[in-house]
């Protein structure tokens, strides 16, 4: 690493078109303090003192592509519903388009709500459909990323599952072929129910619970060799370029195959006061595509990747990176 990969990261962020194709959610947030259990149930009394929006899932993602300056543009379907058109104003408050986005009566806008008390999460409820997007709907949203690969021009694509329904099979395939074809870069955050049908990615980013779930991997004892060997399973069964694999405290490991050799790099974490580790693999997917899609080195990939994700552990609730703050750290560790 360098600084020359810092400024040609720095120096290219402005450039970047990403297209992200995933599930997408309203994090809403009810913020209060504590200080007494209710006598109806052994349950803590929270005193309201804020409620908050924030854009989640897929739309995270495309939140930090948006703070670090790339051009983010979301592919997702959200319920023909009030929520909906929540979800869409928060989008433009945030300057970013909503061209990407499709309703359909069938399904409803998912929301996560949390009860946040004395900076603690204490209870989240789901409102949701998880069901798979019917043929009709899932015809229309591989036929608007189509549109937007013709119309416009996209450096990488991110697919951001979250296992809602919005990315099945058949998305999957038409959109990595799509991809393929222009030479654009696919990268993946996956979850369990389609992770073994991504095929012919480019970057592929599960987490140890994911890699556990999905190979059977044992993830309390994966050391390096069941890292490599759980990579070298992915690459030859499903023909992905690099395996990116977050663990947690242990820091991430890469294995990069595009060399015929695989090139490997374990990194640790950083040592920080985690608040709160949602949302960080967003960041982390995020940081790691726009690496990608300037053709910087693996190593600063990683690297690049791994300190942003420890950043936003460090707040309470799902946020974006803060652009200046990752510059700043980038420069005194790695410059």
């Amino acid at each position: 690493m360098s600084m020359n990969d810092f400024e040609k990261f720095k120096s290219q962020l402005g450039t970047q078109n990403v297209l992200i194709v995933g599930d997408v959610m309203i994090d809403a947030y009810l913020w209060g303090g504590v200080d007494r259990i209710s006598p109806e149930a052994p349950v803590p009394v929270v005193a309201e003192t804020r409620r908050e929006n924030r854009l989640g899932g897929a739309a995270n993602v495309a939140l930090n592509i948006r703070a670090l300056g790339a051009n983010p543009i979301l592919c997702t379907v959200l319920g023909d519903d009030a929520k909906s058109h929540d979800f869409e104003a928060m989008m433009d408050k945030a300057d970013m388009s909503s061209e990407g986005i499709l309703t359909s009566a069938t399904r409803i806008t998912t929301v996560k709500y949390r009860i946040i008390g004395n900076n603690t999460q204490l209870l989240r409820v789901d409102k949701e459909i998880t069901d798979p997007l019917s043929a009709e709907d899932e015809q229309r949203l591989i036929e608007k990323v189509a549109n937007l690969l013709e119309t416009k021009t996209i450096n990488a694509i991110v697919f951001q599952d979250y296992d809602k329904g919005c990315i099945t099979p058949r998305v999957i395939a038409e959109i990595t072929a799509m991809a393929k074809s222009r030479n654009i870069p696919t990268t993946v955050d996956p979850k369990h129910r389609n992770f073994l049908n991504f095929k012919d990615v480019t970057l592929f980013k599960p987490n140890l619970k994911e890699l556990s779930e999905g190979l059977g991997v044992d993830a309390k004892n994966a050391d390096i060799d069941t890292l490599r060997s759980a990579a070298e399973r992915l690459h030859e069964a499903q023909g992905i370029d690099i395996v990116f694999i977050t663990l947690s405290e242990r820091g991430a490991f890469i294995a990069d195959f595009r060399g015929g050799k695989a090139e490997t790099v374990l990194v640790p974490a950083h040592l920080r006061k985690i608040s709160d580790v949602s949302g960080a693999g967003d960041t982390v997917i995020s940081v790691a595509t726009l690496c990608l899609s300037m053709g910087l080195p693996i190593e600063t990939l990683l690297n690049y990747s791994n300190l942003a994700g420890g950043i936003v552990c460090e707040t309470v609730g799902v946020v974006p990176i803060d652009r200046q703050r990752l510059f700043d750290e980038i420069q005194r560790l790695y410059c």
